[in-house]
């Protein structure tokens, strides 16, 4: 088990993607010389590993940089957003070794015994890997309590008050941590991808559903209850579309892929992917224009309260292959910069990238990561 200490120093050099020993002693407020017992151990341990040598500044002495060795621990995450299952082996530096599929199943205990007869085949060939396995993390669509053990509720799944972790560590012998789809991505963009130096950003993904997720002064933000981010259910428009929460008007039921689908469908257009309805848009369909205008400034709308509530320094908008290359994004982008305060527009850099196929097995394993490197206290 790690120390807190070494907890925060395996942190902050992920984030950095490397420091110096004299960094790494001010960022954690100690002399380099007691810095440099604690970091031997940890190279001997096999966590870290020396770089390459930077010039000091000025005429100061060289310093070699230290980087997580790759190969330190390795993490396994279970995404059951697709169908067949993904599972993935990854190392600590957010690196996929091993993928397997597996049979998904909506009964918790049988789809935790599909894992446990899933993981030989992921770790065969990875010896080393299978010595130095930490944990797991599994993600899925629906609403997760605080703990990061139980399913409060799944509609996708039709899940309600599932301990899945338990049952996932019972079946496998590994730490399980699960969570809901969008926070999990929030992580591994934190912990690996574009957001590892930020201490404050907002993450939304758009597919079939929408979610959101938000980083505060560098912890995942989860509310009391384990909620917050429900941005899919919050209330655009009054006496809207009937949502499956059981309100009407949600942002799901006019944003998300879905929707825009269902509203497709509606107008008779004949049609089954965004990408054609996008065509028919910049063909002059008027109908396909309605329908995206509405989509688009409907999740533009969301975003800009979310700018205009939290003030983060980036907000990442995670969306399936195509969805933001045409209408539908430029709308999203002008309806933000619409709606949110003058002293706030252009201030908030928006990014947007594609969700691929490995996207939700590492976001998964992340969660994994993210506890290990961060300790129980930070999830």
């Amino acid at each position: 088990m790690l120390s807190s200490l070494q907890r925060q120093i395996l942190g902050a050099i992920n984030s950095a993607a490397g420091l110096s020993r004299t960094e790494l002693a001010q960022v954690c407020g100690m002399s380099k010389a007691a810095i440099g017992g604690v970091v031997r151990e940890m190279i001997d341990a096999g966590y870290l590993h020396e770089s390459e040598t930077v010039n000091g500044p000025g005429q100061g002495r060289p310093s070699v940089r230290l980087m997580l060795r790759p190969e330190g621990a390795y993490f396994i995450g279970v995404s059951l957003l697709q169908t067949p299952a993904q599972m993935a082996l990854i190392n600590l530096q957010g690196e996929i070794i091993a993928r397997a599929g597996f049979t998904l199943s909506r009964e918790p205990e049988a789809l935790a015994q599909n894992i446990a007869h899933a993981l030989p085949d992921l770790l065969e060939g990875h010896t080393d890997a299978a010595a130095r396995l930490i944990g797991m993390g599994v993600t899925l669509s629906g609403f997760i309590d605080e703990n990061q053990s139980t399913c409060v509720q799944s509609a996708l799944l039709g899940w309600r008050d599932v301990p899945l972790a338990s049952l996932v560590a019972a079946a496998t012998g590994l730490e399980v941590f699960i969570e809901n789809d969008a926070k999990a991505l929030a992580v591994s963009e934190k912990r690996f991808g574009q957001a590892r130096d930020l201490d404050t950003f907002t993450l939304v993904s758009h597919g079939a559903g929408i979610g959101s997720a938000h980083f505060i002064a560098g912890r995942l933000h989860r509310g009391l209850h384990g909620g917050a981010g429900e941005i899919a259910h919050c209330t655009l428009e009054l006496n809207g579309t009937p949502c499956r929460c059981g309100k009407r008007g949600c942002l799901d039921t006019i944003a998300s892929l879905n929707a825009i689908m269902e509203m497709a469908r509606e107008e008779n257009l004949g049609l089954s992917s965004l990408a054609e309805l996008e065509q028919l848009a910049s063909g002059g369909s008027a109908a396909a224009i309605r329908i995206l205008h509405r989509a688009g400034t409907a999740l533009g709308l969301a975003i800009a309260q979310l700018i205009q509530i939290l003030d983060p320094s980036l907000i990442l908008i995670a969306h399936q292959a195509g969805a933001f290359g045409g209408l539908l994004g430029t709308v999203v982008q002008q309806s933000i910069e619409t709606n949110v305060l003058p002293g706030f527009a252009g201030l908030t850099p928006v990014r947007t990238f594609p969700i691929d196929e490995d996207t939700w097995v590492r976001a998964a394993a992340s969660i994994a990561a993210h506890r290990f490197l961060d300790g129980p206290d930070n999830p």
